[in-house]
């Protein structure tokens, strides 16, 4: 077992540019990666896919979270126990409207691993 502290991870996340979102990897493996973002006021991570499915779970403040329903790409305020899910190639993003959101976000499989391998 391996325990993750994913708060301490998005407070200690740096981000790569001040007008985008900071993250780091929580856990990888080939069965899933884990990232948190940390969005600060007014950041956004834009809409984009995965070939994996993905899962949003808000951990701490409130903010957008975007995704198709019923085909059409919208926008859904959420906050921190909400959790959203994507089938593969599902468009996603989010965005922070005011203070500080954090997103944990699952991607299984991990990106780049092949469908049907599992870790050893």
């Amino acid at each position: 077992m391996q325990l993750h502290d994913a708060l301490a991870a998005a407070d200690n996340a740096v981000a790569g540019n001040p007008d985008r979102a900071a993250t780091a990897i929580v856990h990888d493996s080939p069965d899933a990666r884990i990232v948190v973002f940390r969005l600060d006021a007014g950041q956004t991570v834009p809409l984009h896919s995965s070939t994996s499915s993905v899962t949003l779970s808000v951990i701490r403040g409130s903010g957008i979270i975007s995704g198709p329903v019923g085909g059409i790409v919208k926008e859904h305020a959420v906050h921190a126990g909400n959790v959203a899910t994507y089938e593969p190639g599902e468009l996603h993003g989010m965005h922070a409207d005011a203070g500080t959101f954090v997103v944990l976000a699952t991607i299984a499989p991990r990106p780049g691993t092949p469908r049907g391998v599992q870790a050893a």
